[in-house]
Order: C-alpha cells, then sequence, then structure tokens
C-alpha cells in the first residue's frame, strides 16, 4: 500500500502532487499562450507593413478559383480597379475593364499557362470602373492538384507612371527637340526598312533628302534666334506639304529628310517642286534681306540598300544646289550614272 491505501493494487496520488502537475501544466499553456499572442501580434505588424509598402508600390495580390472562377483580391486590387473593397468579383464583372486588345493579350497568355502549367509576366492597360486610363502589370502562377489546375494567383501593380515616362522618354529620343519633327535616330531606324525585303519601301519607296539655302546667312546676319525661328517656319511647311508620308525629319542642323511609300506619292518630282515652292521665303527687309529656299535630292529605292538611297538622294541633292539652289534633282536608276560618293554618317 501506498499513501494508506486500504486496496493493494491503486495507487494514491497525494494532493500535493496533483497540485503541482496542475500548476506545471497552467504554466506551460500560459507560456504557449504568451507565444502564440507575440506570434499573432508579430503576424499582425508584419502584415500592415506588407499592406503599407504594397499601398506604397501600388502592388496587390489576386487569386483566381478556377471551377467557379471566383476572385480574391486584396485592397489594393480593388483600388487599381476603382471598385468598392470587399464586394464579390469574378472574372465575367473584371473582363469588361480591359480593352480588346488587352484582353485578348490576357486571355492567351493566361490559357497558355494554364496549358503548360506555369506561370506569366504581362503589361496591359485597363480601363478602371469610373473610367480612368491606368497600366497594370500582371504576374501570375497556376496551381495544381496533382496535373489539374485549381487556382491561379499572383500580383497586379500599377505601372501607369512607369509606362508615362518611358512614354515621355521615347517621344524625347525619337522627336527632333528644336522643330517637333522625328528625330535622326527615328529615321535612322526608319530607313533601316529599305534593307528589308518583304517591307513594300525596298521594292517602291521615295526617298527626299531636303536641305535649306541661305539658312547659314539668315544666322550669320540676325544671329541664331532668328536662325532657329527660320527652322521652325521650314518645319511646319515642310510637315504640311509632306502629310501623308512616311516619315518626316530633321536629320542635320538645316537639312530635313522625307520617308514615302510609293501608293502615297505619284509623282515625287511634281510634289518636291511643291515643296521647294513652299519652303521658299524672304528674312529681313531692304539689304538686309535673305532669301531662304530649298535644295532636294529624290531617289527611288529601286533595289538600293538603306545606305546606297542615302547615298542617292544625297548626291541628288547636291546638284540640285549645284543647279542653282529652289530646285529638286533626282538620282538615276541604280547602277546608272553615279556621280562621287558622299560618304555621311546620317
Amino acid at each position: 500500500m501506498a499513501n494508506g491505501s486500504t486496496d493493494p493494487g491503486i495507487d494514491v496520488v497525494a494532493p500535493s502532487e496533483t497540485g503541482g502537475a496542475v500548476a506545471r501544466l497552467a504554466a506551460e499553456l500560459a507560456a504557449s499562450a504568451a507565444v502564440i499572442s507575440a506570434q499573432g501580434e508579430a503576424l499582425a505588424h508584419f502584415r500592415k507593413l506588407f499592406e503599407r509598402a504594397s499601398e506604397a508600390a501600388r502592388i496587390g495580390v489576386w487569386q483566381c478559383d478556377l471551377p467557379c472562377q471566383t476572385l480574391t483580391w486584396t485592397d489594393m486590387v480593388y483600388d487599381l480597379f476603382e471598385l468598392p473593397r470587399g464586394i464579390a468579383v469574378t472574372r465575367e464583372m473584371v473582363l469588361p475593364l480591359y480593352p480588346e486588345e488587352s484582353r485578348a493579350r490576357l486571355r492567351a497568355v493566361r490559357d497558355r499557362a494554364l496549358a503548360e502549367r506555369s506561370g506569366f509576366q504581362l503589361d496591359v492597360e485597363i480601363r478602371t470602373a469610373r473610367g480612368a486610363a491606368r497600366w497594370i502589370r500582371i504576374t501570375a502562377t497556376v496551381e495544381c492538384d496533382g496535373d489539374v489546375p485549381v487556382r491561379i494567383f499572383g500580383m497586379k501593380q500599377d505601372i501607369t507612371e512607369e509606362r508615362l515616362l518611358a512614354d515621355r522618354l521615347r517621344h524625347m529620343a525619337e522627336s527632333d527637340a528644336m522643330t517637333g519633327l522625328a528625330s535622326r535616330a527615328r529615321f535612322q531606324s526608319a530607313l533601316a526598312a529599305f534593307d528589308a525585303p518583304d517591307d513594300p519601301l525596298a521594292r517602291s519607296g521615295v526617298l527626299m533628302i531636303v536641305d535649306l539655302d541661305g539658312f547659314k546667312q539668315v544666322n550669320d546676319g540676325f544671329g541664331h534666334a532668328a536662325g532657329d525661328a527660320c527652322l521652325r517656319r521650314a518645319a511646319d511647311r515642310l510637315a504640311v506639304a509632306c502629310r501623308d508620308a512616311e516619315l518626316v525629319a530633321r536629320i542635320g542642323g538645316d537639312e530635313f529628310a522625307v520617308i514615302w511609300r510609293a501608293e502615297r506619292i505619284a509623282d515625287p518630282e511634281l510634289r518636291a517642286a511643291r515643296i521647294a515652292s513652299d519652303l521658299a521665303e524672304t528674312v529681313g527687309s531692304g539689304a538686309a534681306k535673305v532669301r531662304i529656299g530649298a535644295s532636294i535630292g529624290i531617289a527611288r529605292a529601286d533595289g538600293r540598300s538603306a545606305d546606297e538611297l542615302f547615298r542617292a538622294a544625297d548626291d541628288a541633292m547636291y546638284r540640285a544646289k549645284a543647279a542653282g539652289r529652289g530646285t529638286y534633282r533626282t538620282a538615276p536608276p541604280r547602277g546608272r550614272g553615279k556621280g562621287p560618293a558622299r560618304l555621311r554618317l546620317v
């Protein structure tokens, strides 16, 4: 017998031992509760940090359950689409907020990701519920049960400012700051089409080089401000005269280039004569006046490479200057009547 028990088969635990075990268990439970509470506080803290970071970065998390096409969004995704936070959303409700082109691109990459059990990243334009235009970046991952896709999830980020900045930088790179015409870099890119055998430009396009006559005298006699104003007026008139051209660019100080598709210019020589007439003007008055005009070189593609075409038009322009200025000359067909090559980097 133990602890005064009259039954030899039963051990009786003293009340002091029972109280100690309960105390130890209570202490362990209190410690576990303290850990859980601390973890809960830490989780709540990190959730707030995540929400603040998401708001600052304009990023939200989304999920689509594939069987029912039900969407789950964090608050930032609701904000991106300017929908009330917390409302039930489905793909059928959201897809109309994507313009047709964006919707088609999204459908294509989503279908491919589901078929390949993979993911995707896509930048697309949306129209919010309030009609605002926005650009978002969508990232997605497909989750499978075995080999069956059951969920697709990822993030959506507002990249509107990033897109606008990229557009501004591209515009700056592609536009001439002085005149607003296409820049030399954009002209070089467009000229490369003459090296592409499948581009109609390579078979029948036309290039004109337009160089102002008398511009140096304006700069020397009236100053650079007057010269700049003269350039802008000439550029404006050239843009109007060539509004149906493929590209009108400023490629040098007082030099311009115009690329035409054959179907838009039936008679390049007649058009060049009109351009020369449109660009003619007089700057100043009396003994100080300067006559501004334009010498124009014309070259047809005729199987020429981009470099050969530019040289041909450039040489024709110099022949127009030699002929008295304010006129045009046309490069002979390829392989005939080649003049001395003028190698100039455009």
